[in-house]
């Protein structure tokens, strides 16, 4: 396993119960939820650049390129739409997209690494 794998997977991890258990005790989503998913957020930032010189240094991927890349642009996309909906609608229900959010960034990055290995 890589290790950008594995920070990712605690990132994603830790944002999802963070948002879960915001989803559980509170009405709304307070400051932590949201940092949770800006930590996603600028993991995918760092993890693409990362992915790109890995690419461009003659690593290659071992699956179909463009799958992994279109794996990243959609995991790169879902946590600001789930910052945005939170922040416009403060209801129990935008910390559960937050939720969400963590756990399909989680699974594309699972995906992501097959691909890449």
């Amino acid at each position: 396993m890589n290790g950008f794998f594995v920070a990712g997977a605690i990132i994603c991890a830790v944002a999802l119960l963070i948002a879960v258990i915001a989803t559980i005790i509170r009405k709304y989503p307070d400051d932590w939820a949201l940092v949770g998913t800006i930590a996603t957020e600028v993991y995918l930032v760092v993890y693409g650049i990362a992915a790109a010189i890995r690419q461009l240094g003659g690593e290659t991927v071992v699956g179909d390129p463009v799958e992994f890349w279109g794996y990243f642009i959609t995991a790169l996309i879902m946590p600001p739409v789930a910052f945005f909906w939170a922040v416009s609608e403060k209801s129990r229900w935008s910390n559960a997209v937050l939720s969400a959010s963590a756990l399909v960034t989680f699974v594309m990055l699972f995906r992501m690494e097959q691909i890449w290995q």
